[in-house]
C-alpha cells in the first residue's frame, strides 16, 4: 500500500522501520527540527534521522492541517497513514485523506489511559498489564474505534524506560498486522466504552517530588514511572537535594520521613512500609549506590538518619 508515516520520537522509529519493509512509504512527516541540549543546537528528531537513513522523503511542516499542507497530503493519494506520537492535532481534511484513514499506535489498552503519557500512568496507576492498541484517528483525543491490541504484563521491576522499549517493539509488530488486515478487508473495528475512559495527563516537573507520607508501594511506582523524566527527588530539612534513581518497597515500618542506614542499606520511612534506595544522586554529584552514598556522607561528617521535607513543602 501507499503509506505516509507521521511520527517524531524514539518510540516511533521501530514502527517506521517495519512499515517501510512491507509497504511503500511515500512520505514521512515529523515535527520541525528543534533546538536541544545545553548548546541549543538545532537537531532532527529520531524519526526524521532514521527516515533519511532509509532514503525516505521527509516533511516537517509547523502545522500539517493548514490548508496548503493538507492539500499536499491529500495529493499523495494514500491507502493509509500511520501515526505514532506525531505531536500535532490532525483535522478532518488530513484524517479523511487516506483510503483506509489514519491509523494510530497508542501505548495503552484503550480506553484506559488516553492522553500524552500512557506508559508512565500505567505504572503510576498500579496496573498489572498494559499494551498497544491500534485505532482509527478521529478529531477527539484517542477516542477512535479500536482495531487490534497486544497485551504485556507490567513487572515489579519495569520502569517507564523498559516499558517504552517493549511497547515500541510491540507497536511495530501490531501495525504491520493491522495494515495487512485493513488491506484484506477482514478487520472489524470496536467502539470504545466511554464509561471506562481514564486520562494520562502530560507529565510535569512538579511530579518529581516524592511524598514520603505515601505508601512504599506508591513511592516505588513513582520512582519507576518517572524514570528518566522528570525523575524523583527528596530534600532534607537542612537543604540536601537527592534524586532517587532506583529502589524497592518493603513492608517493614521505619520512622516516617527519615532517610536512614541499616547494615549498609539506605531506607526512606514511608506512610506505610519503607522504601529501600539502591541508587541515589546528590545534586551536583554522580549517581552512586546506597552504600557509596552512606560512606560519602560519613566521610563528610554528615550523620544519618536525615529528616526529610514533605514534597508539598518544597519551594
Amino acid at each position: 500500500m501507499r503509506v505516509a508515516f507521521l511520527g517524531t520520537p524514539d518510540f516511533a522509529v521501530r514502527a517506521l522501520e517495519e512499515v517501510s519493509k512491507h509497504h511503500e512509504v511515500v512520505a514521512v512527516y515529523t515535527q520541525p527540527d528543534r533546538p536541544v541540549g545545553r548548546g541549543l543546537s538545532v537537531t532532527p528528531c529520531p524519526v526524521k534521522k532514521r527516515a533519511l537513513e532509509l532514503g525516505l522523503s521527509v516533511f516537517s511542516p509547523e502545522k500539517i492541517s493548514d490548508p496548503e499542507e493538507a492539500a499536499r497530503f491529500t495529493a499523495l493519494k494514500l491507502d493509509a497513514a500511520v501515526v505514532v506520537a506525531y505531536g500535532q492535532i490532525l483535522k478532518r481534511a488530513v484524517i479523511d485523506a487516506p483510503k483506509h484513514g489514519c491509523i494510530n499506535i497508542h501505548a495503552s489498552l484503550l480506553p484506559r489511559w488516553r492522553g500524552a503519557a500512557p506508559i508512565q500512568w500505567s505504572i503510576l496507576g498500579g496496573d498489572q498489564e498494559t499494551g498497544i492498541t491500534t485505532m482509527r484517528i478521529v478529531p477527539r483525543l484517542d477516542a477512535g474505534d479500536m482495531l487490534l491490541r497486544s497485551v504485556t504484563s507490567i513487572s515489579p521491576s519495569d520502569t517507564a524506560t523498559t516499558l517504552h522499549d517493549r511497547l515500541s517493539e510491540m507497536g511495530a509488530t501490531l501495525i504491520v498486522e493491522t495494515l495487512l488486515r485493513l488491506q484484506a478487508g477482514d478487520l472489524l473495528a470496536e467502539v470504545q466504552d466511554e464509561s471506562k475512559v481514564t486520562i494520562a495527563s502530560k507529565l510535569t516537573k512538579e511530579m518529581e517530588r516524592l511524598e514520603w507520607s505515601k505508601s512504599a508501594e506508591e513511592v516505588d511506582r513513582q520512582v519507576r514511572a518517572l524514570n528518566p523524566w522528570p525523575g524523583t527527588r527528596i530534600r532534607t530539612v537542612d537543604g540536601m537535594k537527592l534524586k532517587i534513581l532506583s529502589g524497592r518497597p518493603h513492608s517493614a515500618a521505619r520512622k516516617v520521613g527519615t532517610l536512614s542506614e541499616e547494615m549498609g542499606a539506605i531506607y526512606i520511612g514511608c506512610g506505610v512500609g519503607s522504601y529501600e534506595v539502591t541508587r541515589i544522586q546528590e545534586e551536583g554529584k554522580k549517581p552512586v549506590t546506597a552504600s557509596e552514598f552512606f560512606n560519602g556522607t560519613r566521610s563528610r561528617g554528615i550523620a544519618l538518619p536525615l529528616q526529610l521535607l514533605p514534597g508539598a513543602d518544597w519551594i
